[in-house]
């Protein structure tokens, strides 16, 4: 079984990185990390459709019935999504522009999948993860690309914070929370799946303390800038 699961994975890898290759042919103007978000946009865009069709149409539910074999939907989409972190975190160590957390994230998701299909099971849970990572993808991808192209400091950009912020939260901490503990007091699944689960939802912790700067820093310049409107309409009047 793991044979033609290591060529498919071969495959998807081959697939990331020749659209990679493609989007640098056809798009020279921008820069390479510009053209490997774009990779990262359309992967997270996959990822969140394959994974909530899963979740809430093929199933079985993650919060009741962990530890369940993999189907042959849920091998795929692990396939797909391990092809593409194979080729960003080669991408990432060659340009070198991410830091230790964002690489252990990447190494840990690895893992985690290539664990999940060498045992045969757990797959449901894992394309949970992968959904919960993956939706705040395309707002992270929306922002950076706003910033370059100077349209962050909008109200568009704000809005994109913002939706962030809560989506990061609420899927992350309280929802992944609240899978960890269905999954940890289960029976079904390996106890190597439950330490997976236990080092995943810490690094959304990791995460969520750079969030917590992040939301202090942006309310801080929000609480200036509104000053600065009072006090400019204060001059008019």
């Amino acid at each position: 079984m793991m044979v033609p699961i290591v060529g498919f994975t071969l495959l998807c890898l081959c697939c990331w990185a020749s659209f990679y290759f493609i989007l640098c042919f056809f798009n020279r103007h921008r820069s390479y990390e510009w053209n490997c978000r774009l990779v990262t946009l359309v992967h997270g865009m996959v990822a969140i459709c394959i994974t909530a069709y899963i979740g809430y149409v093929d199933g079985p539910w993650p919060f009741s019935e962990p530890g369940t074999k993999n189907t042959p939907l849920q091998i795929s989409a692990l396939v797909i999504s391990l092809g593409y972190f194979l080729f960003d975190m080669a991408w990432c160590l060659y340009f070198h522009t991410e830091g230790l957390v964002m690489l252990a994230h990447h190494t840990m998701t690895i893992l985690g999948i290539i664990m999940t299909l060498w045992l045969g099971e757990s797959g449901i849970e894992s394309c949970a993860v992968l959904f919960g990572s993956e939706i705040t993808n395309p707002l992270l991808q929306t922002r950076w690309f706003l910033k370059q192209t100077g349209r962050y400091e909008t109200p568009l950009g704000d809005a994109v914070d913002v939706l962030f912020v809560l989506l990061f939260v609420v899927m992350r901490i309280f929802v992944g929370g609240t899978m960890l503990y269905c999954e940890l007091i289960s029976p079904r699944p390996l106890f190597l799946i439950k330490c997976g689960g236990v080092a995943m939802y810490a690094m959304s912790w990791a995460f969520m303390v750079d969030i917590v700067g992040f939301v202090m820093r942006r309310g801080k310049r929000w609480h200036q800038e509104r000053d600065q409107r009072r006090r400019a309409a204060a001059k008019k009047d």
